[in-house]
Protein backbone atom coordinates (compact mmCIF):
# COMPACT_ATOMS: atom_id res chain seq x y z
CA UNK A 1 0.00 0.00 0.00
CA UNK A 2 1.44 3.44 -0.70
CA UNK A 3 1.78 6.33 1.55
CA UNK A 4 1.98 10.30 1.59
CA UNK A 5 2.50 12.87 4.11
CA UNK A 6 -0.28 15.26 3.40
CA UNK A 7 -3.38 14.61 1.13
CA UNK A 8 -5.83 17.65 0.47
CA UNK A 9 -9.19 16.54 -0.64
CA UNK A 10 -10.78 19.82 -2.74
CA UNK A 11 -9.35 21.75 -5.78
CA UNK A 12 -11.51 24.77 -5.11
CA UNK A 13 -9.71 28.25 -4.16
CA UNK A 14 -8.41 26.66 -0.84
CA UNK A 15 -7.71 23.34 -1.84
CA UNK A 16 -5.68 24.83 -4.67
CA UNK A 17 -3.66 27.50 -2.07
CA UNK A 18 -2.83 24.99 0.15
CA UNK A 19 -1.34 22.56 -2.24
CA UNK A 20 0.43 25.54 -4.01
CA UNK A 21 1.83 26.38 -0.65
CA UNK A 22 2.50 23.03 0.75
CA UNK A 23 4.50 21.76 -2.47
CA UNK A 24 7.11 24.26 -2.19
CA UNK A 25 7.58 22.22 1.30
CA UNK A 26 10.94 20.00 0.48
CA UNK A 27 10.44 16.44 0.31
CA UNK A 28 6.90 16.28 1.61
CA UNK A 29 4.96 13.82 -0.21
CA UNK A 30 1.35 15.42 -1.41
CA UNK A 31 -1.61 13.89 -2.99
CA UNK A 32 -4.29 16.60 -3.73
CA UNK A 33 -7.46 15.11 -5.11
CA UNK A 34 -10.51 16.81 -6.04
CA UNK A 35 -12.50 18.41 -9.82
CA UNK A 36 -10.88 21.94 -9.78
CA UNK A 37 -13.24 24.73 -9.21
CA UNK A 38 -15.85 21.75 -9.38
CA UNK A 39 -18.65 23.96 -7.13
CA UNK A 40 -17.65 27.40 -8.72
CA UNK A 41 -18.31 25.50 -12.40
CA UNK A 42 -21.28 23.21 -11.71
CA UNK A 43 -23.59 24.19 -8.75
CA UNK A 44 -23.30 28.01 -9.46
CA UNK A 45 -25.67 29.89 -12.34
CA UNK A 46 -24.45 30.73 -15.39
CA UNK A 47 -24.33 34.50 -15.84
CA UNK A 48 -23.76 35.50 -12.66
CA UNK A 49 -21.25 37.70 -11.41
CA UNK A 50 -18.84 37.68 -8.19
CA UNK A 51 -20.29 39.45 -4.99
CA UNK A 52 -16.28 39.54 -3.87
CA UNK A 53 -13.91 43.04 -4.90
CA UNK A 54 -11.73 42.74 -7.15
CA UNK A 55 -9.00 42.62 -4.16
CA UNK A 56 -10.72 39.77 -2.67
CA UNK A 57 -10.82 37.32 -5.37
CA UNK A 58 -6.98 36.07 -5.71
CA UNK A 59 -5.97 32.43 -4.72
CA UNK A 60 -2.66 32.65 -3.19
CA UNK A 61 0.82 30.70 -4.18
CA UNK A 62 3.34 31.69 -1.87
CA UNK A 63 5.22 34.52 -4.51
CA UNK A 64 2.13 35.70 -5.14
CA UNK A 65 2.48 35.20 -8.91
CA UNK A 66 -1.06 33.59 -9.79
CA UNK A 67 -2.80 36.76 -8.77
CA UNK A 68 -5.91 37.40 -10.54
CA UNK A 69 -4.36 40.43 -12.00
CA UNK A 70 -1.49 38.57 -13.37
CA UNK A 71 -4.10 35.62 -14.66
CA UNK A 72 -5.87 39.34 -17.03
CA UNK A 73 -2.29 40.18 -17.87
CA UNK A 74 -1.97 36.63 -19.42
CA UNK A 75 -5.46 36.23 -20.94
CA UNK A 76 -7.39 39.62 -21.42
CA UNK A 77 -9.81 41.97 -19.48
CA UNK A 78 -12.33 41.18 -17.21
CA UNK A 79 -14.63 43.19 -16.37
CA UNK A 80 -16.28 44.35 -13.42
CA UNK A 81 -18.24 42.68 -11.44
CA UNK A 82 -16.17 39.38 -11.98
CA UNK A 83 -17.97 37.18 -14.46
CA UNK A 84 -18.54 33.51 -12.97
CA UNK A 85 -16.65 31.59 -15.83
CA UNK A 86 -13.74 34.13 -15.51
CA UNK A 87 -13.29 33.48 -11.95
CA UNK A 88 -13.70 29.56 -13.14
CA UNK A 89 -11.05 30.38 -15.91
CA UNK A 90 -9.04 31.96 -13.05
CA UNK A 91 -8.84 28.74 -10.64
CA UNK A 92 -8.15 26.23 -13.66
CA UNK A 93 -5.51 28.56 -15.03
CA UNK A 94 -3.66 28.61 -11.09
CA UNK A 95 -4.32 24.84 -11.11
CA UNK A 96 -2.35 24.49 -14.19
CA UNK A 97 0.55 27.13 -13.05
CA UNK A 98 0.38 25.51 -9.62
CA UNK A 99 -1.13 21.99 -8.80
CA UNK A 100 -0.27 20.37 -12.41
CA UNK A 101 -0.45 16.99 -10.64
CA UNK A 102 -3.90 17.23 -9.07
CA UNK A 103 -5.62 13.80 -9.46
CA UNK A 104 -9.09 14.79 -10.37
CA UNK A 105 -11.10 11.61 -7.89
CA UNK A 106 -13.53 12.02 -5.55
CA UNK A 107 -11.86 10.45 -2.25
CA UNK A 108 -14.92 8.33 -0.59
CA UNK A 109 -13.64 7.96 2.95
CA UNK A 110 -10.85 8.64 5.14
CA UNK A 111 -10.56 6.43 8.24
CA UNK A 112 -8.15 7.08 11.50
CA UNK A 113 -5.81 4.61 11.75
CA UNK A 114 -2.11 4.33 14.02
CA UNK A 115 0.07 5.44 11.19
CA UNK A 116 -3.12 8.37 10.39
CA UNK A 117 -5.68 7.83 7.96
CA UNK A 118 -6.67 5.37 5.71
CA UNK A 119 -7.72 6.95 2.84
CA UNK A 120 -10.10 5.57 -0.49
CA UNK A 121 -10.36 6.74 -3.43
CA UNK A 122 -13.98 6.26 -5.62
CA UNK A 123 -11.98 3.54 -8.04
CA UNK A 124 -10.82 1.75 -5.52
CA UNK A 125 -7.52 2.90 -4.21
CA UNK A 126 -6.41 2.97 -0.43
CA UNK A 127 -3.36 4.67 0.57
CA UNK A 128 -2.21 5.68 4.11
CA UNK A 129 -1.61 9.42 4.47
CA UNK A 130 0.04 10.94 7.62
CA UNK A 131 -2.57 14.27 7.53
CA UNK A 132 -5.46 15.02 5.87
CA UNK A 133 -6.42 18.56 4.65
CA UNK A 134 -10.23 18.67 4.36
CA UNK A 135 -10.73 21.54 1.46
CA UNK A 136 -14.16 20.27 0.46
CA UNK A 137 -16.09 23.46 0.46
CA UNK A 138 -19.45 24.24 1.56
CA UNK A 139 -21.52 22.35 -1.07
CA UNK A 140 -22.56 19.43 1.35
CA UNK A 141 -24.02 22.25 3.70
CA UNK A 142 -26.76 23.90 1.37
CA UNK A 143 -29.60 24.69 3.29
CA UNK A 144 -32.96 23.67 2.62
CA UNK A 145 -35.52 24.35 5.52
CA UNK A 146 -37.75 21.86 7.03
CA UNK A 147 -41.20 22.98 5.52
CA UNK A 148 -39.50 22.38 1.93
CA UNK A 149 -38.06 18.68 3.00
CA UNK A 150 -41.26 16.93 1.57
CA UNK A 151 -41.24 18.38 -1.96
CA UNK A 152 -39.78 16.79 -5.29
CA UNK A 153 -36.31 18.87 -6.66
CA UNK A 154 -38.64 18.84 -9.76
CA UNK A 155 -40.49 21.76 -7.59
CA UNK A 156 -37.96 23.02 -4.99
CA UNK A 157 -34.17 23.48 -5.51
CA UNK A 158 -31.28 25.32 -3.77
CA UNK A 159 -29.48 27.79 -5.42
CA UNK A 160 -26.80 25.80 -5.30
CA UNK A 161 -28.43 23.14 -7.39
CA UNK A 162 -28.55 25.26 -10.15
CA UNK A 163 -26.92 25.87 -13.72
CA UNK A 164 -29.20 26.77 -16.43
CA UNK A 165 -32.01 29.65 -15.07
CA UNK A 166 -33.33 29.40 -18.95
CA UNK A 167 -35.34 27.04 -17.56
CA UNK A 168 -37.73 29.28 -15.47
CA UNK A 169 -38.67 31.24 -18.68
CA UNK A 170 -42.31 31.79 -19.09
CA UNK A 171 -42.68 30.27 -14.89
CA UNK A 172 -43.67 31.56 -11.81
CA UNK A 173 -41.06 31.34 -9.10
CA UNK A 174 -41.05 32.10 -5.65
CA UNK A 175 -36.93 32.43 -4.65
CA UNK A 176 -37.15 32.45 -0.47
CA UNK A 177 -34.38 34.50 0.74
CA UNK A 178 -32.33 38.06 0.61
CA UNK A 179 -28.60 37.30 0.40
CA UNK A 180 -26.62 37.60 -2.75
CA UNK A 181 -27.75 34.02 -4.46
CA UNK A 182 -30.93 34.53 -3.97
CA UNK A 183 -31.78 38.58 -5.29
CA UNK A 184 -28.76 37.37 -7.99
CA UNK A 185 -30.45 34.40 -8.69
CA UNK A 186 -33.99 36.34 -8.82
CA UNK A 187 -32.61 38.54 -11.32
CA UNK A 188 -31.39 36.23 -13.50
CA UNK A 189 -35.06 34.21 -13.46
CA UNK A 190 -36.68 37.65 -14.05
CA UNK A 191 -34.13 38.89 -16.69
CA UNK A 192 -34.76 35.35 -18.76
CA UNK A 193 -38.14 35.61 -18.87
CA UNK A 194 -39.78 34.26 -15.46
CA UNK A 195 -41.96 35.95 -13.00
CA UNK A 196 -39.94 36.65 -9.84
CA UNK A 197 -41.70 37.26 -6.05
CA UNK A 198 -38.76 37.24 -3.74
CA UNK A 199 -39.95 36.16 0.30
CA UNK A 200 -37.95 38.38 2.63
CA UNK A 201 -38.29 37.16 6.04
CA UNK A 202 -36.19 40.24 7.11
CA UNK A 203 -37.59 44.32 7.09
CA UNK A 204 -35.75 44.87 4.05
CA UNK A 205 -33.05 44.06 2.04
CA UNK A 206 -29.50 44.82 2.94
CA UNK A 207 -26.98 46.11 0.20
CA UNK A 208 -23.24 46.07 0.63
CA UNK A 209 -21.13 49.14 -1.13
CA UNK A 210 -20.80 51.47 1.55
CA UNK A 211 -16.81 51.42 1.33
CA UNK A 212 -16.55 51.98 -2.57
CA UNK A 213 -19.03 54.91 -1.58
CA UNK A 214 -17.06 56.33 1.34
CA UNK A 215 -13.80 56.21 -0.95
CA UNK A 216 -15.33 58.90 -3.45
CA UNK A 217 -15.53 61.31 -0.58
CA UNK A 218 -12.54 60.64 0.88
CA UNK A 219 -9.88 58.03 2.74
CA UNK A 220 -12.84 57.46 5.95
CA UNK A 221 -13.65 54.24 3.39
CA UNK A 222 -9.81 52.90 3.68
CA UNK A 223 -10.07 53.45 7.70
CA UNK A 224 -12.89 51.83 7.79
CA UNK A 225 -13.50 48.97 5.98
CA UNK A 226 -10.39 46.46 4.49
CA UNK A 227 -10.11 45.83 1.09
CA UNK A 228 -11.81 42.75 1.30
CA UNK A 229 -15.38 44.70 2.00
CA UNK A 230 -16.01 42.11 4.57
CA UNK A 231 -18.74 43.62 7.16
CA UNK A 232 -19.80 46.58 8.59
CA UNK A 233 -17.87 49.52 9.63
CA UNK A 234 -14.79 48.88 12.02
CA UNK A 235 -15.86 45.17 11.81
CA UNK A 236 -14.81 44.84 8.64
CA UNK A 237 -10.88 45.70 9.46
CA UNK A 238 -10.99 43.73 12.68
CA UNK A 239 -11.99 39.98 10.60
CA UNK A 240 -9.86 41.28 7.57
CA UNK A 241 -7.04 40.02 10.22
CA UNK A 242 -7.78 36.73 11.49
CA UNK A 243 -5.42 36.61 14.44
CA UNK A 244 -7.20 39.65 15.88
CA UNK A 245 -10.44 37.75 15.74
CA UNK A 246 -9.38 35.47 18.59
CA UNK A 247 -8.77 37.93 21.22
CA UNK A 248 -12.30 39.14 21.64
CA UNK A 249 -14.88 37.32 24.14
CA UNK A 250 -16.71 35.02 21.90
CA UNK A 251 -20.22 36.66 22.62
CA UNK A 252 -18.27 39.46 20.13
CA UNK A 253 -16.60 36.99 18.15
CA UNK A 254 -20.31 35.50 17.16
CA UNK A 255 -21.41 39.03 16.36
CA UNK A 256 -18.72 39.92 14.31
CA UNK A 257 -19.52 36.69 12.30
CA UNK A 258 -23.14 37.58 12.56
CA UNK A 259 -23.17 40.91 11.44
CA UNK A 260 -20.14 40.22 8.63
CA UNK A 261 -22.39 37.13 7.28
CA UNK A 262 -25.91 38.63 7.01
CA UNK A 263 -28.23 38.37 4.15
CA UNK A 264 -27.29 41.22 1.94
CA UNK A 265 -26.58 41.81 -2.11
CA UNK A 266 -24.29 43.87 -3.94
CA UNK A 267 -25.02 47.20 -4.48
CA UNK A 268 -24.90 47.02 -8.40
CA UNK A 269 -27.36 44.40 -8.23
CA UNK A 270 -30.19 47.44 -7.30
CA UNK A 271 -31.24 48.37 -11.04
CA UNK A 272 -31.20 44.41 -11.92
CA UNK A 273 -34.11 43.90 -9.02
CA UNK A 274 -36.32 47.00 -8.98
CA UNK A 275 -38.41 45.30 -11.29
CA UNK A 276 -39.18 42.51 -9.39
CA UNK A 277 -41.87 42.19 -6.70
CA UNK A 278 -40.40 41.87 -3.06
CA UNK A 279 -42.39 41.07 -0.10
CA UNK A 280 -40.44 41.86 3.51
CA UNK A 281 -41.19 40.78 6.69
CA UNK A 282 -42.54 37.51 5.22
CA UNK A 283 -41.95 33.80 6.04
CA UNK A 284 -43.26 30.64 4.07
CA UNK A 285 -44.58 27.97 6.93
CA UNK A 286 -46.02 25.49 4.56
CA UNK A 287 -45.34 24.58 1.55
CA UNK A 288 -47.42 21.84 -0.47
CA UNK A 289 -47.73 20.07 -3.98
CA UNK A 290 -50.75 20.61 -6.21
CA UNK A 291 -51.05 19.46 -9.66
CA UNK A 292 -47.58 19.89 -10.39
CA UNK A 293 -46.82 23.31 -8.62
CA UNK A 294 -46.58 24.55 -5.24
CA UNK A 295 -49.19 26.06 -2.72
CA UNK A 296 -47.30 27.77 -0.50
CA UNK A 297 -49.02 29.62 3.06
CA UNK A 298 -47.08 32.61 4.23
CA UNK A 299 -47.48 34.15 7.98
CA UNK A 300 -49.71 36.75 7.11
CA UNK A 301 -52.54 34.80 6.09
CA UNK A 302 -51.75 35.03 2.36
CA UNK A 303 -50.91 32.28 -0.25
CA UNK A 304 -48.89 31.69 -3.16
CA UNK A 305 -49.18 29.54 -5.97
CA UNK A 306 -46.06 29.07 -7.86
CA UNK A 307 -44.23 26.81 -10.76
CA UNK A 308 -40.78 26.38 -8.62
CA UNK A 309 -39.36 27.70 -5.32
CA UNK A 310 -35.79 28.24 -5.25
CA UNK A 311 -34.08 28.55 -1.83
CA UNK A 312 -31.53 31.07 -1.67
CA UNK A 313 -31.25 30.20 2.31
CA UNK A 314 -27.72 30.20 2.54
CA UNK A 315 -25.37 27.13 4.10
CA UNK A 316 -24.86 25.89 7.36
CA UNK A 317 -21.72 24.44 8.51
CA UNK A 318 -22.58 20.64 9.87
CA UNK A 319 -18.93 18.47 8.88
CA UNK A 320 -20.65 15.11 9.96
CA UNK A 321 -22.52 16.26 5.81
CA UNK A 322 -19.01 15.04 4.62
CA UNK A 323 -19.99 12.26 2.66
CA UNK A 324 -16.43 10.99 3.12
CA UNK A 325 -16.27 11.66 6.75
CA UNK A 326 -17.31 8.30 8.45
CA UNK A 327 -19.44 8.94 12.01
CA UNK A 328 -16.73 7.39 13.89
CA UNK A 329 -14.06 10.19 12.45
CA UNK A 330 -16.63 12.91 11.99
CA UNK A 331 -17.83 12.37 16.20
CA UNK A 332 -14.27 11.92 16.98
CA UNK A 333 -13.86 15.90 16.03
CA UNK A 334 -14.41 18.45 18.66
CA UNK A 335 -17.33 21.04 17.71
CA UNK A 336 -19.33 23.68 18.00
CA UNK A 337 -22.92 24.04 16.53
CA UNK A 338 -21.18 22.22 13.63
CA UNK A 339 -18.20 23.80 13.52
CA UNK A 340 -14.68 21.83 14.28
CA UNK A 341 -12.43 23.87 17.03
CA UNK A 342 -9.65 23.97 15.34
CA UNK A 343 -5.97 25.59 16.59
CA UNK A 344 -2.97 27.15 14.83
CA UNK A 345 -2.24 25.11 11.34
CA UNK A 346 -6.12 24.67 10.96
CA UNK A 347 -5.63 21.34 12.52
CA UNK A 348 -8.66 19.77 14.74
CA UNK A 349 -8.63 17.68 18.07
CA UNK A 350 -8.07 14.67 15.81
CA UNK A 351 -4.53 14.88 15.41
CA UNK A 352 -3.34 15.34 11.56
CA UNK A 353 -7.10 16.21 10.57
CA UNK A 354 -7.46 19.84 9.40
CA UNK A 355 -10.07 21.81 8.20
CA UNK A 356 -9.93 25.09 5.78
CA UNK A 357 -12.29 27.60 4.66
CA UNK A 358 -15.62 27.71 6.26
CA UNK A 359 -15.28 25.25 8.62
CA UNK A 360 -12.79 27.06 10.69
CA UNK A 361 -14.51 30.24 10.91
CA UNK A 362 -15.25 29.59 14.35
CA UNK A 363 -11.65 30.18 15.57
CA UNK A 364 -10.88 32.37 12.49
CA UNK A 365 -13.87 34.54 11.84
CA UNK A 366 -16.16 35.04 8.73
CA UNK A 367 -12.80 35.61 6.32
CA UNK A 368 -12.82 31.78 6.22
CA UNK A 369 -16.24 31.73 4.54
CA UNK A 370 -14.30 33.82 1.38
CA UNK A 371 -11.91 33.42 -1.10
CA UNK A 372 -9.96 36.06 0.41
CA UNK A 373 -9.16 33.94 3.40
CA UNK A 374 -7.27 31.56 0.92
CA UNK A 375 -3.54 33.14 1.69
CA UNK A 376 -3.96 33.40 5.24
CA UNK A 377 -5.37 29.64 5.59
CA UNK A 378 -2.63 28.41 3.03
CA UNK A 379 0.48 30.18 4.96
CA UNK A 380 -0.88 29.26 8.33
CA UNK A 381 -0.94 25.64 7.39
CA UNK A 382 2.03 25.71 5.07
CA UNK A 383 4.01 26.87 8.49
CA UNK A 384 2.51 24.56 10.60
CA UNK A 385 3.41 21.44 8.37
CA UNK A 386 6.71 22.70 8.02
CA UNK A 387 7.35 22.89 11.68
CA UNK A 388 5.76 19.30 12.62
CA UNK A 389 7.66 18.19 9.71
CA UNK A 390 11.53 19.24 10.90
CA UNK A 391 10.04 18.61 14.43
CA UNK A 392 9.63 14.50 13.64
CA UNK A 393 12.81 14.29 11.73
CA UNK A 394 11.39 13.90 8.37
CA UNK A 395 13.33 14.76 5.09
Amino acid sequence: MTACDVTILGAGPYGLSAAAHLRQIPGLSLRVFGEPMDFWKSHMPEGMMLRSPWPASNLSDPQRSFSIDAFETATGKISRPIPLDRFVDYGLWFQGQTVPELERRKITRVEKTSKGFLVATEDGERFDSKRVVIAAGIGSFANRPQQFAALPTELVTHASDQRSIDRFKGKRVAVVGAGQSALESAALIHEAGGEVELLVRESGVHWLGWRARLQKIGPLGKLLYSPFDIGPAGVSRIVAVPDSVKYFPRPIQDRFRKRALRPAGARWLIDRCKNIRISTNRSVTSAKAVGGRVDLKLDDGTAREVDHVLLGTGYRVNVARYPFLPAELSSAVDQVNGFPKVKPGFESSVPGLHFLGAPSAWNFGPLMFFVCGTDYAARRLARFVTANTLRNGQK
